[in-house]
């Protein structure tokens, strides 16, 4: 443990300005979005209300209140969370191929420490983990901090409160990246590391066996992932709807643990009989 944990510190030491780079990124564009769309409303209220085209009520009936869920539904909302998820995306390729890259592949000095090969695995997966947890806690801060910003800008009346409930609803990437109940938010993250364990493997097998390897990768891709869903295919088009949801649902849970475990045993096999020093 002391080992997987050290390793750990090291991988995520490695990513720590890639971080920061997009926590600085998403701050930001987000609140110059805000304060850009904050400006735009106001401006707009000043040159309708002031001007005498229309009265304040007549303003809000045919504008409605500004709140944080039209900002969030803008570009300068979208564009860093997209952002930040090619980036977490690349970097999953990133954190094993970046090991190999030199005339002194780091790899080689990583296989020989003084500890399960199969921690290194761990360590990177872990690290991703770590890295989409943190961005997604800094975008929830975020809320708030912006939610300020924005009745800085424009005046009480002109502003409809609305809960993180709301907010999150009216943006389907806020939603995805943080499910409403904690049943969900499990699911999805778990999904995600059985994703990304995939991945994993099938890079794994490219650098263990080179042009074939990236035939066997993707076949070993689409066979999990086939095995993965299995029950739901069965269920829609060969059984017609014959198991309940909930015995559905325990049926993904168990074929989703065995390709995990497919998978990291597949990982252990690669680092430990066929990637050498």
């Amino acid at each position: 443990m002391k080992n997987y944990l050290k390793l750990v510190n090291f991988e995520f030491n490695r990513i720590a300005k890639l971080f920061a780079v997009l926590l600085g990124v998403t701050f930001v564009i987000q609140i110059v979005g805000v304060i850009v769309q904050s400006r735009y409303y106001l401006n707009m209220a000043n040159e309708l209300i002031y001007e005498g085209m229309l009265s304040k009520a007549k303003f809000l009936e045919n504008y409605g209140h500004l709140s944080l869920s039209q900002i969030v539904n803008s570009m300068w909302f979208r564009a860093p969370i997209l952002f930040c998820v090619a980036a977490v995306g690349f970097y999953i390729f990133l954190i094993w191929y970046r090991d190999w890259v030199g005339k002194n592949s780091f790899i080689y000095r990583l296989l020989m420490l003084p500890t399960a090969r199969l921690n290194i695995f761990f360590a990177k997966i872990t690290t991703i983990l770590i890295m989409t947890l943190g961005l997604v806690a800094f975008q929830l801060i975020m809320l708030p901090i912006e939610t300020l910003v924005m009745k800085g800008i424009v005046p009480k009346e002109f502003i409809m409160d609305i809960s993180l409930n709301q907010i999150m609803t009216s943006l389907p990437e806020l939603r995805f990246i943080f499910p409403n109940r904690p049943i969900e938010l499990i699911l999805m993250y778990g999904a995600g590391v059985l994703a990304v364990s995939i991945l994993f493997t099938a890079i794994l097998m490219e650098r263990s066996f080179k042009w074939k390897g990236i035939i066997a990768g993707l076949i070993y891709s689409s066979v999990a992932v086939g095995l993965t869903i299995l029950p739901l295919l069965l269920n829609v088009f060969v059984l017609n709807g014959f198991f309940y949801s909930i015995e559905l649902f325990v049926l993904e849970i168990i074929m989703a643990s065995l390709v995990l475990t497919g998978s990291i045993w597949t990982c252990r096999f690669l680092l430990m009989k066929k990637i050498t020093v």
